[in-house]
């Protein structure tokens, strides 16, 4: 396991509070797992193996549609636009990536429970794995959870305990995973780490597809929505790798979608661990914190953090629903970050472009 920010070297073990050697400088900073070598990579067969815990999918999950859309590629003025669309995994977003690998982690250092603070999408993913799995499975949230999440999480099975607010979540999750009652999928640190690093190492695999999909026309650029970063950190290592197996000559920018600045602030000067107060009805992209893998992946993809209104998300979300992508209010934020970057010619008319569409609309609470 390798610090992300100090590039220490550490034995492959659970580092829920990050990198001890960061942690303990006051600036935490995740870990992630370091490879000797990686396989050849010339089909789908191969993702797995590039994984720190290969294997086959679980319930179906990975090898999403990359849709292309000239009508939206004429209207934003670039030379070609398709959308990764996450919406398509088995419940309905791209945290089940995450879910695979962290069942396959967690089998594998013997743990029965498995925890999550979650409003929605990674509690129902990670609901179903571990019910597929035999594992137990607990839900750590707020009383504001949607219905429709919550009835699916109950029928697979999973506890549900809840939590006076959003940061008390953490609270709960830290004293019984410190206690080895729970394996934790999600950060719990303050300040802020990603998620587990066995479970954010599964979303490397979105560059892999990506690069077996569209090898002969590469994107110039990719935008994808952001909370704490897993997402954007994961796609950025994997389009790393690939560069360093000399599998492509030029990985593309990557740029940050957020509801409401944050990961701005700190590249505007802020420290990154502090807080950052706002409010949205992205429910997704929710939290006040920003982790330093967030930072390090704009760093290794040269790319732009974009801040777009409400009222641009939404009409973006009209946008996408009209050429037949009905997306999550969460995931549309790409579109008008790229409405965004093009009148800041920060992207050309030549570019092509690749919005993560992370899940669809039908997970949008009333």
């Amino acid at each position: 396991m390798r610090c992300i920010k100090c590039r220490r070297l550490w034995p492959t073990s659970d580092y829920f509070l990050g990198c001890p050697n960061c942690a303990r400088a006051g600036a935490p900073a995740s870990v992630a797992p370091d490879f000797d070598r990686l396989p050849s990579l010339s089909g789908p067969a191969d993702l797995s193996g590039w994984l720190a815990y290969p294997g086959a999918p679980i319930l179906g999950e990975g090898n999403t549609p990359l849709i292309d859309l000239p009508p939206l590629a004429e209207k934003t003025n670039v030379k070609r636009l398709r959308i990764k669309n996450e919406g398509s995994n088995p419940t309905g977003s791209h945290k089940d990536r995450m879910s695979a690998a962290l069942v396959r982690r967690a089998r594998d250092v013997g743990a029965s429970k498995l925890a999550v603070a979650s409003s929605g999408n990674a509690g129902v993913s990670l609901a179903a794995f571990a019910s597929n799995a035999g594992l137990e499975c607990v839900l750590v949230t707020t009383a504001d959870i949607g219905q429709g999440w919550r009835r699916a999480i109950e029928l697979h099975g999973a506890e549900i305990v809840m939590a006076p607010s959003s940061m008390a979540r953490w609270d709960i999750v830290s004293a019984r995973a410190m206690r080895g009652e729970w394996y934790p999928a999600t950060n719990f640190a303050m300040p802020a780490v990603g998620g587990n690093p066995f479970a954010v190492d599964g979303l490397r695999t979105i560059a892999l597809e990506l690069h077996l999909d569209v090898n002969e026309d590469p994107p110039t650029d990719i935008i994808v929505p952001v909370s704490r970063a897993d997402l954007l950190w994961g796609l950025a290592k994997g389009y790393d790798d690939l560069a360093s197996q000399g599998l492509i000559k030029k990985p593309p920018r990557i740029h940050a979608a957020e509801p409401f600045p944050r990961i701005s602030r700190v590249l505007a000067g802020e420290s990154y661990f502090g807080h950052f107060d706002g409010r949205s009805p992205l429910s997704s992209l929710g939290g006040t914190t920003v982790t330093y893998q967030a930072i390090d992946a704009l760093s290794r993809s040269t790319g732009r953090v974009i801040t777009p209104s409400t009222d641009d998300t939404l009409r973006a979300q009209s946008e996408l629903a009209r050429v037949g992508l009905f997306v999550e209010k969460s995931s549309a934020i790409t579109l008008s970050a790229l409405h965004i970057l093009r009148r800041q010619s920060i992207i050309d008319e030549n570019a092509s472009v690749i919005l993560i569409v992370t899940s669809h609309g039908y997970k949008d609470q009333p």
